[in-house]
């Protein structure tokens, strides 16, 4: 069974934000792990999305090989069409797949992420869906099933199409979702280079060179589009994910997602919660030769905090029970989380402190079987 008791900490009072404003046309700053919005300007206006829109393409794929429905040494047949429109001729981004030439998922998943592959992406949704627009089709729908209230797919690669349109808070959305659901897969967003065909191609984020704490996530450029990205960033345990989108040339777009980056970041306060080792509560141990055992963290549990969310923060605790000796020292029974407005922005184990042997009295163990029985533990 779980208990879980709540309380509120860290009651600092509200401060007022900073003013900020950014050069980007639509742009949307919010934190991963909670989902709470930090910023937002025009974030719910559906626009061309780019290459920002493979990423919906890629979280297909990303759920197709974790239900086993796709490998990722399977190999896939690069068609004329890809190479003619995804190709070197195209002009666009490509990772120079050779027609009729045989690649396999894993190597397209990272020409698509760390070179926006136009050809791989086309590849992809021809040999999984048997044409791109009925990809698209998948592509609807998943955005449906995420609840992307204000996204349209017409193709696999966010070349210029009417039907292509997304919010900058669609897109924030859908990274977290990959993030979130894909930690692993997630990591190839942070890879600085890929090379295919003998040809190498560095990984076109700019926050990946200079950023601290940037990991991801994926660019955007057509005329129509202007330039955007889709960028996050981790720092002192907190995730943020940013979108900025409609810029007029790759300085600003590199200048506007590092300032909205910034804005987050520099909001947070280091609070220190407990020390390695220190006793969180103590919680009852059932047919123990002692009766009570302390529940520690195992490492130091600090969390960064926004002058806003300060006030809103509550700890929960929870562990797992009835808790029947013998228990080992060590052993995670728990959790300890920090919320605001209900939603959880941090987390630590919580461990058994001590040993507890199970006692050798007959009376002392039935009748802690019968309050078992009882009160549930």
């Amino acid at each position: 069974m779980a208990f879980t008791c709540c309380f509120a900490c860290l009651q600092a009072g509200a401060q007022t934000l900073p003013p900020f404003d950014t050069a980007a046309k639509e742009a949307i700053l919010i934190d991963a792990k909670s989902d709470n919005v930090f910023f937002e300007k025009d974030a719910d206006t559906a626009v061309p999305p780019a290459s920002m829109s493979k990423l919906m393409t890629q979280a297909i794929i990303f759920d197709m090989l974790k239900k086993g429905e796709l490998k990722l040494d399977q190999e896939m047949i690069i068609s004329q069409d890809a190479w003619k429109r995804g190709g070197q001729g195209a002009g666009g981004s490509t990772m120079y797949a050779e027609v009729n030439s045989r690649v396999s998922v894993d190597n397209l998943l990272h020409g698509a992420i760390i070179q926006s592959a136009n050809d791989a992406c086309i590849a992809l949704a021809e040999n999984i869906a048997g044409s791109e627009p009925a990809f698209a089709q998948r592509m609807m729908v998943k955005a449906k099933e995420l609840g992307l209230t204000n996204s349209s797919f017409a193709n696999a690669t966010g070349l210029p199409d009417p039907g292509q349109k997304m919010s900058v808070r669609d897109l924030a959305t859908l990274a977290r979702y990959i993030i979130l659901n894909h930690p692993d897969d997630y990591k190839i967003y942070g890879t600085a280079d890929f090379t295919w065909n003998k040809i190498k191609q560095e990984n076109r984020n700019p926050l990946l060179k200079d950023y601290p704490g940037a990991d991801g996530m994926k660019t955007g450029y057509t005329k129509e589009a202007g330039y955007g990205l889709v960028g996050s960033a981790v720092r002192d345990g907190r995730r943020l994910i940013m979108v900025v989108a409609g810029l007029d040339n790759l300085d600003k777009r590199k200048i506007e997602a590092q300032k909205l980056l910034d804005y987050g970041f520099n909001q947070f306060k280091s609070i220190s919660i407990y020390e390695a080792g220190e006793t969180v509560t103590r919680v009852r141990v059932w047919g123990g030769q002692e009766r009570w055992v302390n529940l520690v963290v195992p490492n130091a549990f600090k969390v960064s905090l926004a002058a806003f969310e300060q006030d809103k923060a509550d700890m929960k605790l929870s562990y797992t029970g009835p808790l029947i000796a013998p228990v080992k020292t060590g052993t995670e029974v728990g959790t300890l989380k920090i919320l605001v407005d209900g939603k959880a922005v941090a987390d630590a184990p919580l461990q058994v402190g001590a040993d507890v042997a199970a006692t050798s009295s007959m009376w002392h163990k039935a009748a802690d079987s019968a309050l078992i029985m009882i009160f549930g533990g």
